[in-house]
């Protein structure tokens, strides 16, 4: 009979017996909630107003996932993180990749540089002269086809108000019209490389959520990034557009669309982390996706009143250190980590009045504070609809694969 798709959060007070009777015992174990996962990719969609989104593969990590989110309806190719990613990806079908962030792996620039296919698949990024130059000698004899190699130039989109101010990711050193032109420039005096894009990411806006304690000077700030960015952005890509012929103009990311899918210049959106809607992403005024990933800790010590001893837990995400990067409780409600301990490497004291009630043995359920890096602690995701788990399958550590 066919499952009905249901928009309610996943019950877990039965996740536990449905996960057993699917043969699924061991904790921790991760389960992907499908009807929430899928609801995201058309909310994702509706938000883009018409453009495609290039899917960003270090938020998801699992390519059963990746494959469906690039063969929705709105979504169009990936968006890889380490080009030995892209050509593992690209060996297993995927024709239209992206690579976010230069690499100097001049033995994976040499494979590439082996297959006309790959070649014609997969673009690197370049933001200065000596990103040129390693690509060059790293091709140098590898391989006798005439293609070039296709590149894509990465702009600097940060916030920069005032002198010494700045605001965003540390990228590229290409800031105006004119340092994005004189590189564009200098490819095309290169025969082994060919520009097909420019990428512009706005971190500040697309990775800083603004509902937190100091939501009015982010709200602030992120307004008059967003116009500043109008203006630049828009200038440097008419100005290398007046010269070159672009194939695309990727932005912003799941916390941008609206604002990034604005600008007149972009083409398409690179966004990952709403599918999956980690729990930074409950901090964004614009949008509200549906929590669709969960990671199941066995409870192994009872150590005093109103406290749960789980094993594991400490899953802690990249970026500035703080509380936002701890996974959160989201099952039993009401518990949450020792201030004195945190999220342990081996094992997480959790604390609260719901604490009373779990025995060892029992579940509790996290949310991490990001998508992508939790994959590299499990081999595999359960996929679950409702009361049925569907199916189970690798992640990239599953497959054996290790890109970071």
């Amino acid at each position: 009979m066919a499952h009905l798709r249901s928009d309610r959060p996943l019950p877990f007070d039965e996740l536990d017996a449905v996960l057993r009777q699917a043969g699924l015992t061991h904790r921790p174990v991760g389960v992907v909630d499908l009807d929430a996962f899928e609801d995201n990719i058309a909310a994702m969609r509706r938000r883009t107003g018409g453009l495609p989104i290039r899917v960003a593969t270090k938020s998801l990590r699992v390519r059963s996932l990746i494959s469906t989110a690039e063969a929705a309806e709105g979504y169009s190719g990936l968006l890889c993180f380490t080009l030995d990613e892209a050509l593992w990806l690209h060996s297993r079908g995927h024709q239209d990749i992206v690579v976010a962030y230069p690499t100097a792996d001049t033995a994976a620039i040499q494979r590439l540089a082996q297959h006309d296919s790959a070649r014609a698949a997969i673009t690197l990024m370049v933001d200065s002269r000596p990103h040129l130059d390693l690509i060059e000698t790293a091709i140098g004899a590898a391989s006798s086809s005439t293609a070039p190699i296709r590149v894509a130039i990465d702009m600097d989109v940060a916030y920069q108000p005032l002198k010494g101010l700045h605001i965003g990711a540390l990228r590229s050193p290409l800031r105006t019209p004119e340092d994005m032109l004189g590189l564009a420039r200098e490819i095309s005096r290169r025969p082994a490389l060919r520009l097909v894009g420019i990428m512009a990411y706005e971190g500040q806006i697309a990775g800083v959520g603004n509902l937190g304690p100091r939501r009015a000077v982010v709200r602030l700030m992120q307004r008059a990034s967003s116009q500043e960015i109008l203006h630049r952005r828009g200038a440097a890509v008419r100005a290398v557009a007046g010269e070159f012929d672009l194939e695309f103009v990727n932005g912003g990311g799941t916390g941008s669309i609206e604002t990034t899918s604005q600008d007149p210049v972009i083409t398409e959106i690179g966004a990952g982390s709403g599918l999956l809607a980690s729990a930074l992403f409950d901090e964004y005024s614009a949008f509200t996706p549906r929590p669709a990933l969960f990671f199941g800790f066995a409870v192994v010590r009872r150590p005093a009143p109103k406290v749960a001893t789980i094993t594991g837990g400490g899953i802690i995400a990249s970026g500035v250190p703080g509380p936002d990067r701890l996974p959160r409780v989201v099952h039993p409600a009401g518990l949450r980590f020792s201030r004195q301990e945190g999220a342990g490497e081996v094992q997480s004291p959790v604390v609260g009045e719901a604490a009373e009630h779990l025995r060892v043995g029992d579940t509790v359920w996290l949310r991490c504070a990001k998508a992508g890096e939790p994959a590299e602690r499990f081999s595999q995701y359960a996929l679950v609809r409702g009361t049925e788990v569907v199916d189970v399958v690798p992640t990239y550590r599953g497959e054996h694969q290790l890109f970071l």
